[in-house]
């Protein structure tokens, strides 16, 4: 371009005044009146182009920004939850594990030795050991349970060293003594070098269990010796029907801490079962912190109604007012504990990148109107004096220039209505690049397009991938459901008993198994089992176990044998520290006497005289907790017409909205509404009783059921 008395040359400026010079040529009057007409139709062209642009900015960017919210900033909290309720999951199975082995070892306590223990080691401080405190007054020698107790060592020991949530691990006794596994014995000395006294029978972790009788969360309570921040998972151990203690673990809450530290953008906290925020990112959004903290769930307007609802499912993108100000709130539960984790972000940071996309396209479509308001005055000048001078010139120059101006922004405006209807990219073309402002704005528009498309691409791929994930474990499920037995009946040519079984997941892939087989003509094999976890890793342990567990059988081994050789074999190569619980039981069926054994699974349920009750059988240890264990085995006799139904801990634990259990009494009522029933009439009735319990409320844990009939030898029913 070149600039000729103040005019640039090659631009628009030029094309406008060769457009006034040849409408002179006719006539100055009618000059005005092309002139006027033509810019007006120029401006307004322009103006449509900005102002359709700008509501096709505005609305792509707007759905563009929703979508990414709740494909990005909602997924991220569902799956901060996810990852915290599995931590504290994992932390409830080995605090579970922890009761079974405690109970079990304090129950057969007359089979076994006591273990030698010994008090804190301040030269092993900084590496787990295991230790024994007591309260005041108590003279630990004198317990009646320590020495048995302290058989636990090996499993404390390895569960805090190698757990990163765990970081103490330990058994309180009704006598006052105390036994646990921890990295530090220096704090438990006092400056004299004394043991400090601990009133464990004080501590809120082993109240709360006592006084709820199961399972219990502290909440975020101080260390009694570190004082450090910590929450504890404990639960009651009973022997004969009397709680002789509890056992614990403290949990690390570093992971939760570093995940809301490292928010870059928006608000992340942490609110517990009683509306108020623990942890947060934010101090000024909210009171948070200590039990004077305010309870979210009475906030008037939707901000009550959403942490209600946060903490029992997760929640969709939602726009919530906080001081004067407007939110995006996404949240999530952690069932396990009965927290949630709640992410928000304000509404106007989201709408930054678009207001600043209007901002940077306003201030161009500005720069070109001046540019052509100002080139147009100049114009209108040199028309005059070169209007004697250029009339036969300037008559061609007009039609041309007009046609030039006109045509190629005619083009963009049609191009990007059609791409915006056709959701088509806009395409730079060579007929835009009039090397002046319109190029400018073509360019412009054809950067926004890109953009735009990149955004719905990358939405596009993260659609696929979740698609690809889902169609994997839909595969597994298959592959799951084919190692089970599933055809029924099984055996047609068998009339001595009938049998039905089924397996419901909680997610794609489940933990829990049953299987049943002929070891020979005369004795078929049952089992139940439940291995610890979710997902795809219990999946994989579940395969492992049932193969061993079938292999064992069919090698003609008894109950307790199967167990046993399985629990071994499992040991030896269980780096996860998995674990299963299993009932297995062989019936003889010429006369109907089962040999059966326990690995700390659920009690079975027998129906004799037309009635079922629960069979509270021996427990021994979880298969794939401690080498070397033995299990018990038993006999009872079924008479023809007699069923036996098995289960997992899925059913009785099975909760509604209200957070009730289903509980056993329940499964009892289920099975006794019609006990002479078919076995698969017997499971689909107790399915249909749990699913009317639970309604709403998401299933946590897998549900697998197998019952079985045995008709006698003959295969007939007594009268």
């Amino acid at each position: 371009m070149k600039k000729v008395f103040g005019l640039t040359f090659g631009s628009l400026q030029k094309k406008v005044v060769n457009l006034v010079i040849a409408v002179l040529l006719v006539l100055v009057v009618l000059f005005t009146g092309i002139s006027v007409f033509q810019n007006r139709m120029l401006t307004d062209l322009v103006d449509e182009t900005r102002q359709e642009q700008q509501e096709a900015i505005s609305r792509i960017s707007g759905q563009t920004m929703i979508r990414t919210l709740e494909e990005s900033f909602v997924r991220t909290t569902r799956l901060q939850a996810d990852i915290a309720d599995s931590e504290f999951s994992e932390v409830v199975n080995n605090v579970r594990m922890l009761q079974s082995m405690a109970e079990g070892l304090l129950t057969d306590r007359n089979s076994l030795s006591p273990q030698e223990y010994s008090l804190p080691d301040p030269e092993k401080d900084g590496t787990v050991s295991a230790m024994v405190m007591f309260e005041e007054g108590v003279d630990y020698t004198q317990s009646e349970y320590l020495g048995y107790a302290a058989h636990m060592q090996g499993p404390m020991t390895a569960m805090v060293a190698n757990s990163e949530k765990i970081n103490g691990a330990y058994i309180g006794l009704s006598d006052g003594t105390f036994f646990a596994a921890d990295d530090e014995t220096k704090d438990k000395y006092d400056a004299d070098g004394n043991l400090i006294p601990f009133p464990v029978r004080q501590r809120p972790w082993y109240l709360g269990a006592l006084e709820t009788g199961d399972l219990y969360f502290t909440g975020i309570i101080r260390d009694a010796f570190s004082n450090d921040l910590c929450v504890t998972c404990s639960a009651p151990v009973n022997v004969n029907g009397q709680t002789v203690g509890v056992v614990g673990a403290d949990i690390v809450l570093e992971s939760m801490s570093e995940f809301i530290e490292s928010a870059e953008i928006g608000h992340v906290f942490v609110v517990n079962d009683s509306g108020q925020i623990i942890l947060s990112n934010d101090s000024e959004m909210f009171d948070q912190g200590g039990s004077g903290a305010v309870d979210l769930r009475e906030s008037s307007g939707e901000l009550g109604t959403f942490i209600t609802k946060a903490l029992s499912e997760p929640t969709e993108l939602t726009e919530i007012s906080v001081k004067d100000r407007q939110y995006y709130f996404a949240g999530a539960p952690m069932p396990a504990i009965g927290w949630a984790v709640v992410s928000a972000i304000e509404k106007e940071i989201t709408e930054g990148p678009a207001l600043q996309l209007l901002s940077e396209y306003d201030a161009i479509n500005e720069t070109a109107s001046e540019t052509f308001r100002k080139g147009t005055a100049g114009s209108t000048r040199s028309s005059v004096l070169f209007f004697l001078l250029a009339v036969i010139a300037a008559s061609y120059a007009a039609l041309a220039a007009a046609r030039n101006i006109a045509r190629p922004i005619g083009k963009i405006t049609r191009d990007v209505n059609r791409a915006s209807m056709m959701n088509e990219p806009f395409v730079m073309k060579d007929e835009y690049r009039t090397n002046d402002e319109i190029e400018v704005l073509a360019e412009a528009f054809s950067h926004l397009s890109e953009e735009t498309q990149k955004y719905i691409a990358d939405i596009t791929q993260i659609t696929r991938e979740k698609e690809r994930v889902s169609t994997e474990l839909h595969m597994a499920n298959r592959i799951q459901n084919s190692m089970l037995p599933s055809v029924f009946p099984p055996f047609p040519e068998r009339n001595e008993f009938d049998i039905y079984a089924s397996m419901d997941p909680a997610r794609e892939v489940g933990g829990d198994f049953y299987d049943f087989f002929l070891i020979d003509d005369d004795h078929l094999c049952m089992v139940m089992a439940d291995v610890s976890g979710k997902g795809v890793p219990a999946a994989l342990f579940m395969m492992i176990s049932k193969v061993i567990l079938q292999n064992s059988a069919m090698l003609g081994k008894s109950a307790s044998e199967i167990l046993r050789v399985t629990n071994d074999a499992i040991c030896s190569s269980n780096q996860e520290d998995m674990f299963v619980t299993v009932w297995v039981g062989i019936m003889e069926i010429s006369t109907g006497i089962v040999s059966a054994a326990n690995a700390g699974h659920e009690y079975p349920v027998l129906m004799k005289n037309g009635e079922f009750s629960v069979m509270k059988d021996t427990h021994g240890f979880v298969i794939g907790g401690m080498r070397g264990m033995k299990y018990k085995e038993y006999e009872f006799r079924m008479e023809p017409g007699d069923k036996l139904f098995l289960y997992t801990d899925g059913i009785p634990e099975s909760v509604n909205e209200a957070n009730e259990m289903f509980g056993v009494k329940r499964l009892l009522n289920a099975l006794n509404q019609a006990p002479d029933a078919e076995p698969a009439k017997i499971v689909q009735s107790v399915q249909r009783a749990v699913e009317g319990f639970v309604q709403q409320a998401e299933q946590f844990d897998d549900m697998t059921m197998l019952c079985m009939e045995y008709k006698g030898p003959s295969g007939q029913k007594e009268a």
